[in-house]
């Protein structure tokens, strides 16, 4: 069929011969529009300045061509699929005259009520065919009202339109109105995801990975956050492309493989930068999340405590911030899901302005937050403060449970427990110590988190002691170790007293030479937290490490320098006090390190 329909009168019969030709141009598969078809729309649009409108179906044939008046065009009835879980098949490609590209509100409704796959509008300039402002809008959801909610984006350029990897957006969208159709709530529902990494030479420190380990890792962070992995791919390459990073080859290649396989989500297992993101995204036709993407939205999940969301939160927004690049084509939140949930999600479309007056804002939360935990530590100096620090799954909230008879959330999961939890415990000789489990470390934590944990973390570097539990029966331990290790030495701790606590040694083989190896070890023991194994040898390491660290003095403090005192019971352990006639006699337990401060006012001897 080459029949032009639509307001002809007075157009010349060579010009609807032009107009037939549109008829013989075929976009290739996949395209979302062809540059070939925009320039021939635009030159027709300024010859008869009039509205031109095509229809084409997901082949990339063109099905009608209709011309309307210089400010609108009537649309014929549209014949595509039925039901209203599905689009039409038909997207609809028309010009504006004028150069205005954006998608009018005849547009937008043309689009609800046609269910067109797309609705695409070109802004034809004057003397400009092929470097036109191209704008386009989908029907991306359901709202409370069961009607057709619509995304706009653009204006882009004809050529960032024609890298758009069309078929899997139209994929993405039919997936979720036929979830939002079954009543079915998409962030319950499992996402099929497939995994990406990439085998090159690195400029940063892997801490002794293979990709293959990392991948390997990053499937548990994808079980973890709710996705169910189809496949995983690693590409080599000697350094990443700079806009597609595993190259604009294998992305394509990979786009084919997700729309057969019907997957809803990319995840690579290395951070990208923002345009990189973009370019994938739009290539694949798929939501494309990072490593650090995917953690920030277990941490969203994990959050409980007003501060662990707040601190979330201020990951998550300085994490998108670079990556708010106004209304692209881009999937990465449509629909929920992995990636788009937690306390900081907020207005899509938020600009710069808003993110960095609700950064600002957080912190300040923070920063209030902070100072009362720095209170309730001022509080507890008196009593020794042991921190239990490790790999993600190590066993640290199990210890915890154990060794102080508690019932926190502990789970053979990644990051089960966000939120920090102090016990009181009683060592030997009946010396109570505060003992508080930490925020699990993984390979590559997120530097955003790293920071807007900050004043979680301080509770590491105030600690006396640092107990690192290390899951020894992990074919990876070692680079688990050298991850929490490279973590300690970003927060500046690395020169604390720290005893290794090797976990789990009942999953271990009962002739293992290994546990022979590692109790030779100095400050170091071996433990079985689910079967109580080994914990009283631990709780001893603990109290000989604090003799060490702490001394027992006599103190003679002039009636002149009385204020001294409260200095003194601020950051010690007052035993004994006498009133002589030179002053007061003080027995007072301190840590080492503060000896100095007192040292003029030490007295040998004992209060008679």
């Amino acid at each position: 069929m080459s029949d032009i329909s639509g307001n002809l009168k007075g157009i010349r019969d060579s010009i609807i011969e032009e107009l037939r030709t549109l008829y013989d141009i075929r976009l290739e598969s996949g395209q979302l529009i062809s540059s070939q078809l925009v320039s021939k729309m635009a030159e027709l649009t300024e010859l008869i300045n009039r509205e031109i409108s095509v229809y084409v179906s997901r082949s990339g044939q063109i099905l009608n061509v209709t011309v309307g008046s210089n400010e609108t065009v009537s649309l014929p009835i549209v014949e595509g699929r039925r039901g209203n879980r599905r689009l039409s098949g038909i997207r609809c490609v028309h010009t504006h005259p004028g150069g205005n590209s954006l998608l009018s509100g005849v547009d937008i409704s043309a689009l609800r009520s046609n269910r067109f796959d797309a609705m695409i509008a070109i802004g034809v300039t004057e003397g400009e065919y092929s470097n036109v402002p191209v704008s386009f809008g989908m029907i991306i959801g359901i709202d409370d009202n069961e009607q057709y909610t619509v995304g706009s984006y653009g204006p882009i350029t004809v050529k960032e339109a024609e890298n758009i990897f069309f078929p899997n957006f139209i994929c993405t969208v039919e997936r979720i109105l036929n979830k939002q159709m079954n009543t079915t709530s998409l962030e319950e529902t499992e996402e099929r995801a497939v995994l990406i990494g990439m085998e090159y030479n690195r400029k940063e420190d892997t801490l002794g990975w293979s990709v293959e380990d990392s991948i390997e890792e990053l499937k548990q962070l994808a079980d973890t956050a709710g996705a169910k992995v189809i496949a995983s791919f690693i590409q080599k390459r000697q350094k990443p492309d700079p806009a597609f990073f595993i190259g604009r080859g294998k992305v394509r290649e990979l786009a084919l493989y997700m729309q057969e396989e019907n997957i809803d989500l990319t995840i690579f297992d290395d951070e990208l930068s923002p345009a990189q993101q973009r370019n994938i995204e739009e290539a694949m036709g798929v939501r494309v999340l990072d490593r650090t993407a995917l953690i920030l939205d277990i941490f969203a999940q994990r959050a409980r405590s007003n501060e662990g969301k707040l601190q979330v939160e201020l990951a998550q927004l300085q994490y998108m911030l670079p990556r708010i690049v106004g209304k692209g084509p881009s999937l990465s939140r449509l629909g929920g899901g992995i990636g788009t949930r937690g306390p900081g999600e907020t207005k899509l479309e938020v600009d710069r302005r808003r993110i960095r007056d609700r950064i600002a804002y957080i912190r300040e939360c923070i920063g209030k937050v902070k100072n009362v935990r720095t209170l309730h530590r001022e509080g507890r100096k008196t009593v020794p403060s042991i921190n239990i620090i490790g790999y993600t799954n190590a066993g640290k909230s199990t210890l915890l449970n154990t060794l102080t008879d508690s019932d926190i959330y502990a789970k053979d999961q990644l990051f089960a427990t966000l939120d920090p939890t102090t016990r009181q415990l009683e060592l030997p000789g009946k010396q109570q110590v505060i003992l508080t489990d930490t925020v699990g470390f993984i390979q590559r934590l997120p530097h955003q988190l790293v920071a807007a944990f900050h004043s979680t973390l301080e509770e590491i570097v105030e600690a006396d002691i640092l107990l690192h539990v290390i899951d020894v029966s992990h074919e990876l331990y070692k680079e688990q170790s050298n991850a929490v290790y490279h973590v300690l030495d970003e927060i500046g701790v690395r020169d604390k007293t720290i005893i290794t606590v090797y976990n789990k040694i009942d999953k271990l083989p009962q002739d293992s030479s290994l546990l022979a190896r590692l109790a030779k070890e100095g400050n170091s023991v071996c433990v079985s937290a689910v079967k109580n194994i080994n914990l009283d040898k631990l709780k001893d390491m603990i109290a000989e490490n604090l003799k060490l660290q702490a001394v027992e003095e006599y103190f003679l403090i002039p009636y002149s320098d009385s204020d001294k005192i409260a200095r003194f019971y601020n950051v010690g352990v007052v035993l004994e006090q006498k009133y002589l006639p030179e002053g007061t006699m003080l027995k007072v337990r301190l840590k080492s390190a503060q000896i100095g401060e007192f040292e003029k006012y030490i007295k040998k001897g004992e209060i008679n």
